[in-house]
């Protein structure tokens, strides 16, 4: 009876939680490689923005800041429909540069993280921001 809860599947919005801040870890990190593994191959940002832009600002970014903090004020994943491949993430977020102090801008901004579930892991497919 012990091993029934080790074989059971795990909670889908559990593990897109853990893939969200996986994404801001790696992030905060300054890993590229790991946040690009993140992306699906049909990723896009603001729907024009391609996993090449991902990496290239991504570059600029940590080039130019000591450390990059990324705080969530709010946040709230789900998926969507229920049962679906589909997850969605929405949070309110502000970031930090330099040495962690001062944000670029005070006001959060507002993120929507479209991911799909690809058999194994939640791969970030959409980003939009405002």
């Amino acid at each position: 009876m012990l091993a029934l809860p080790a074989c059971s599947k795990p909670d889908p919005k559990m593990a897109l939680e853990a893939a969200v801040q996986q994404l801001q870890d790696q992030l905060e990190a300054k890993d590229s490689g790991a946040v690009l593994a993140m992306l699906d191959p049909l990723f896009r940002a603001q729907d024009r923005f391609d996993a090449g832009w991902a990496r290239k600002t991504m570059a600029l970014v940590f080039l130019r800041y000591a450390s990059v903090k990324i705080i969530a004020v709010s946040r709230n994943s789900h998926i969507d429909p229920p049962g679906s491949l589909i997850g969605i993430t929405e949070a309110q977020v502000v970031v930090t540069g330099a040495q962690g102090l001062i944000p670029e801008r005070v006001s959060p901004y507002s993120v929507q993280l479209r991911w799909k579930f690809d058999g194994s892991d939640w791969k970030l497919r959409d980003l939009r921001w405002e």
